[in-house]
C-alpha cells in the first residue's frame, strides 16, 4: 500500500487529500492542527466515496513534520505561506516526493541543492496560480520561442456581487491580504523591476463574467527568472471598485503588522482587520464563487492564449478556488508517485513546459474533472 501525507487540511488541502484517496492502492492521511478542518477533511472524502485518515499535528514545527512523513511516499503541502519554506526544507532533508501549493515569499528554488543531495523530488508552487500559470507560460514561451510579451490574469470571485467588497476570499486569509501588501516583481526590458501591489490597474473583459480590474501582484515568483522572456506581469482580477477599496484600507495602516496603542492595549492591525473582515469574505453554504485565468503569450505577429473558467461543485460541496489549485497538485502527486516526475530537486511548475507526457496529462485529467483550459492562437 502506497503512503500520501497530505500537509494541511483546509478548503485546498482536504480536497487534494479526497481528489488522491481515488487512486487504487493510496492510502492518503491529511494533517491538521485543526480538529474541524480534519472533520471536514473526512466528510468530503465521504461524499467523494473515498475515505482519508486524518491526525492532528503541529505543522508550523519541521520536527513534527519529519516525524508524520516517515513513512509517506509522496507528500502534499498545503500550508499558508508563511510555513511553506519551512515545510519544503523538511520534506527536502527526508528525502520525500513532495508537492506544494504554498504561496510562500521565500524562494523556493534554493531548497535545491538539498534536495538533490537527499534525493528528494519537489514541484512547488502547483495551484492555480501559481501552478498552472506557470505550466501554460512555460508552454506558451517555448511554442513561441523567442517570446516577447507574456501576461497572466486571474482570480476567484464570488458569482453574485454583493456591496461593499463584492469579493469572498476562497483561500487563507492571510494570503489575500498578502496578495495586496507584498511588492510585485515584474520583468520589463529583461530586467527585473519592483511595482507596488494594487498598482497599475486595467480594464479585461471575460465571456460570462464582465468587465474585471487587473493589478499588478506578486505572481510570476520564479516565471521571474527562469523565463526568458523580456516584458513579462502577473495581475490578480477583481470586480471594479474592489482595488480602490483596497488602497484605502492599506493606506489607512489597516494591513500593517506593526503594534499601535488603543485604549492601553497594544493590538496589530492586520489581526483586528482580518479579525472583523474575514467573517464578511467567508463563503455561505450553496454559495458559488468562481475562478478565471487567462495566460497568453506574443511574438512575431503571433498570439497563443490559454482561458479558464470554473465554478464551484456544489454536488460535493467543493469551491472553484479549491478545485482549481488542489487538483493540479493532486495529479502531479500521482505522477511523482508512479515516476512521470523522476528528477530530484525543487522544480518550478514552469520546468515542467515541454515535456509532452506531463502537460498532456495534466490538461487531459484535470478536463476530466470538469477544469478545462480551452487554448486559442491568433495572428496579430
Amino acid at each position: 500500500m502506497t503512503t500520501a501525507v497530505c500537509l494541511g487540511a483546509g478548503m485546498v488541502g482536504r480536497l487534494l487529500a479526497a481528489d488522491l484517496a481515488r487512486e487504487r492502492g493510496v492510502r492518503v492521511v491529511a494533517l491538521d492542527r485543526s480538529a474541524s478542518s480534519l472533520e471536514r477533511a473526512r466528510a468530503l472524502a465521504g461524499r467523494m466515496g473515498v475515505e482519508v485518515e486524518t491526525g492532528e499535528a503541529d505543522l508550523s514545527d519541521p520536527a513534527a513534520i519529519a516525524r508524520a512523513i516517515e513513512d509517506a511516499d509522496v507528500v502534499c503541502g498545503a500550508l499558508a505561506s508563511h510555513l511553506g519554506f519551512a515545510a519544503l526544507e523538511a520534506v527536502c532533508r527526508a528525502g520525500k516526493a513532495y508537492v506544494d501549493i504554498s504561496f510562500m515569499e521565500e524562494d523556493a528554488l534554493e531548497h535545491d541543492a538539498l534536495a538533490k543531495e537527499r534525493g528528494a523530488r519537489a514541484v512547488v508552487d502547483m495551484g492555480v496560480a501559481p501552478g498552472m500559470s506557470n505550466l501554460l507560460a512555460g508552454e506558451v514561451a517555448r511554442e513561441l520561442s523567442p517570446c516577447r510579451r507574456l501576461r497572466i490574469f486571474v482570480g476567484g470571485l464570488p458569482k453574485e456581487r454583493r456591496w461593499p467588497f463584492e469579493y469572498k476570499a476562497g483561500f487563507a486569509p492571510a494570503d489575500v491580504i498578502e496578495e495586496y501588501t507584498r511588492p510585485a516583481r515584474l520583468v520589463e526590458h529583461g530586467e527585473g523591476v519592483v511595482r507596488e501591489a494594487l498598482s497599475e490597474p486595467e480594464p479585461i473583459d471575460f465571456p460570462g463574467v464582465g468587465t474585471l480590474e487587473a493589478f499588478n501582484t506578486d505572481g510570476l515568483r520564479s516565471l521571474a527568472t527562469t523565463l526568458d522572456v523580456p516584458d513579462m506581469a502577473e495581475k490578480t482580477l477583481r470586480y471594479p471598485g474592489h482595488i480602490d477599496l483596497m488602497r484605502a484600507m492599506r493606506e489607512t495602516g489597516l494591513f500593517s503588522r506593526t503594534p499601535i496603542e488603543v485604549g492601553g492595549q497594544r493590538v496589530v492591525p492586520l489581526e483586528v482587520t482580518s479579525a472583523l473582515l474575514f467573517p464578511k469574505w467567508t463563503y455561505e453554504e450553496g454559495e458559488i464563487d468562481l475562478t478565471v485565468m487567462r495566460v497568453f503569450g506574443e511574438a512575431r505577429g503571433r498570439r497563443v492564449q490559454w482561458d479558464l473558467y470554473d465554478e464551484a461543485d456544489l454536488s460535493i460541496g467543493a469551491s472553484s478556488m479549491a478545485r482549481t489549485t488542489a487538483l493540479p497538485a493532486a495529479i502531479v502527486a500521482r505522477m511523482l508517485l508512479d515516476g512521470t516526475i523522476g528528477a530530484p530537486g525543487v522544480h518550478a511548475p514552469e520546468a515542467l513546459a515541454g515535456n509532452v507526457l506531463v502537460v498532456e496529462r495534466l490538461i487531459s485529467e484535470l478536463g476530466d474533472r470538469g477544469v478545462r483550459y480551452e487554448r486559442r492562437e491568433e495572428t496579430l
